[in-house]
């Protein structure tokens, strides 16, 4: 594609984008009267909606293509009835159970690695964004905004823990994995490799194609409205201080955190890449759509193409080689979180134990309350491609573990199976989610083990009665489904919630209440950062760095905010469901 065609698409797709996202950024109510009392409404039943999007949304402004931020009005609460009806006097009667906070798709990106496809992003959008340097520091606005709130909306039981359900990293490089950990936990961060005392990525390169934020170069991000932000690359990549979660908190493992760049089977075959200094930064145009197509449909060939290149297929920029770099397996994913320095509020292993660090096995249970028990699945396919699926030890596990929690069940014909302990409320945490689970080829480290899709694994919750959630993530977009309307006490909500990289940039309060009717009320609200939504371009303080990192990605012309953010059903929502044994 020439600079001028690709100018048109960027200017296309960033007015589209930007016009989608100013429409919906509106709960959808006849008049902004009956949306203010909607969230009057919604605040009247909660005991603190401050810090969360009950209280007030980023929402953009301005008549340009480039759009910017200002403090919108809230999102009410929506209550989903489709499994079980609750009393109309339950806020009287309630009892909170639990509550907990989902972060989820960081993306801590290194963006100087000599393994990124930048070049890409016309193919795949999430190949480059504009606001990338910028993740740790958006990261860490995030951890502030949990730090400040005291608990739940609507339970206000203080959050007994964070859980994070993956695409921690980006590209499961070692340095992401401990600025990732470093985010957690709390302690200094220097988002910066190679030679750390300069930049040595693509918004520096002069290319058309992508946003050099230094520089007077009108590039195609620019054309569009992107402003010049004159030392915006070395206040990026500065050291700075997490304050670390207040909470405990959990990792659960994503395709990101498993492959290159999430989709390419992690052979070995590229460890010199990552850690040495040459660095694509672009190709023609015939070249980006077979690789892109590669990494969608071909992992293998995709390997191949791109050590080609190489070996002199396309412009090379020499970098500082750095071993920092080089990929983590899943012993090394586990044995990181038992590092001392990472301990933070606890607890000690964030969920990984040392025999996860000597099998690779990133699955496990841990307690989120009384009464009510967390799984995390590792849903991620080490053959490559973003999807996921299950692999058959894992599902056997995951049975015994569902049996274990409950007093009764249902066999695969149908008929209860009945046990004299007490029911514990479960809440499943995947990667992916029930519809992103269909990648079932062999895992190549495991190739006696067979994959389970996301179908067959909703169909096994559905047989234990008291699961109540599957909390996911993976599609960046803010969605909940409910499975198993026609058997109440059979029945489930998914809740998915949108990345931290992408706008709208979420993360979301959970929380589960007894309403003593014969129903649990499961309210789940979103939250954004701690970061002011106004920017000044013209200072490098931490809370206007976070801030900017905000209003790039609402103007990423590839991100499509206007598909992640979701409707008002997807938001902040009570979702009933019929009570285990009631």
């Amino acid at each position: 594609m020439s600079a001028h065609s690709r100018r048109q698409f960027l200017t296309g797709a960033a007015a589209t984008a930007a016009a989608a996202a100013l429409s919906l950024m509106d709960a959808p109510y006849a008049s902004a009267a009956a949306r203010d009392r909607a969230v009057a409404l919604s605040a009247a039943r909660a005991v603190d909606i401050e810090g969360s999007t009950l209280a007030q949304v980023a929402a953009t402004t301005g008549t340009g293509t480039y759009k910017r931020l200002v403090a919108g009005p809230g999102w009410p609460l929506v209550v989903r009835a489709e499994l079980s009806a609750g009393a109309a006097g339950r806020d009287t009667t309630r009892t909170g159970l639990a509550s907990f906070v989902q972060f989820t798709d960081l993306h801590l990106a290194d963006t100087e690695s000599p393994v990124r496809f930048e070049y890409l992003a016309q193919y795949i959008g999430s190949a480059y964004r504009p606001h990338e340097a910028l993740t740790a520091r958006g990261a860490a606005s995030l951890v502030d905004r949990v730090n400040s709130l005291p608990g739940g909306p609507y339970t206000g039981l203080p959050f007994s823990l964070v859980m994070a359900t993956g695409d921690n990293t980006d590209n499961h490089e070692r340095v992401e994995l401990d600025w990732y950990l470093s985010v957690m936990s709390g302690g200094a961060i220097t988002p910066n490799t190679g030679d750390t005392s300069r930049y040595e990525g693509v918004q520096n390169s002069g290319s058309s194609l992508y946003w050099n934020p230094e520089s007077s170069f009108q590039d195609d991000y620019k054309a569009v409205g992107f402003p010049q932000v004159p030392g915006f690359l070395s206040a990026a990549g500065r050291p700075f201080t997490a304050s670390g979660l207040r909470t405990p908190w959990y990792s659960t493992v994503g395709n990101h955190d498993d492959s290159i760049e999430g989709t390419l089977p992690d052979l070995g075959l590229l460890n010199s890449l990552y850690t040495g200094g040459r660095k694509i930064e672009g190709v023609d145009d015939a070249t980006a759509a077979k690789l892109a197509g590669a990494l969608q449909h071909d992992p293998a060939s995709a390997v191949v193409l791109l050590l080609q290149l190489l070996k002199g297929g396309a412009p090379v920029r020499h970098v500082t080689a750095d071993g920092r770099r080089a990929p983590f397996t899943p012993q090394q994913f586990a044995q990181a979180h038992l590092n001392s320095a990472y301990t933070g509020p606890g607890p000690y292993g964030h969920g990984f134990t040392s025999a996860a660090a000597a099998s690779g096995k990133l699955y496990y249970t841990f307690p989120i309350s009384d009464g009510v028990r967390g799984i995390s699945l590792d849903t991620t396919n080490r053959a490559g491609w973003a999807d996921g699926s299950i692999g058959s030890a894992q599902l056997k596990w995951l049975e015994a573990v569902l049996q274990s929690s409950s007093t009764h069940w249902y066999d695969r014909d149908g008929h209860v199976v009945r046990r004299g302990s007490q029911d514990q409320l479960v809440v499943l945490f995947s990667h992916h989610t029930s519809t992103t689970m269909g990648n079932t080829l062999p895992d190549p480290y495991n190739i006696l083990d067979g994959r389970h899709t996301g179908g067959e694994l909703v169909a096994l919750l559905q047989r234990y009665p008291n699961v109540v959630a599957w909390v996911n993530g993976h599609t960046h977009a803010n969605r909940i489904t409910p499975h198993g309307h026609a058997v109440p006490e059979r029945a489930f909500w998914e809740i998915n919630t949108a990345s931290h990289v992408d706008f709208p940039q979420h993360a979301r309060l959970i929380e589960i209440a007894d309403n003593h009717d014969g129903t649990l009320s499961l309210f789940t609200t979103l939250v954004e950062s701690a970061a002011p939504y106004a920017t000044d371009y013209t200072s490098s303080a931490e809370p206007d760095l976070a801030a900017l990192y905000r209003e790039l990605s609402v103007n990423d012309p590839y991100a499509a905010p206007a598909a992640k953010l979701g409707g008002s059903a997807d938001h902040n929502t009570e979702l009933l469901l019929a009570k285990p044994g009631a």
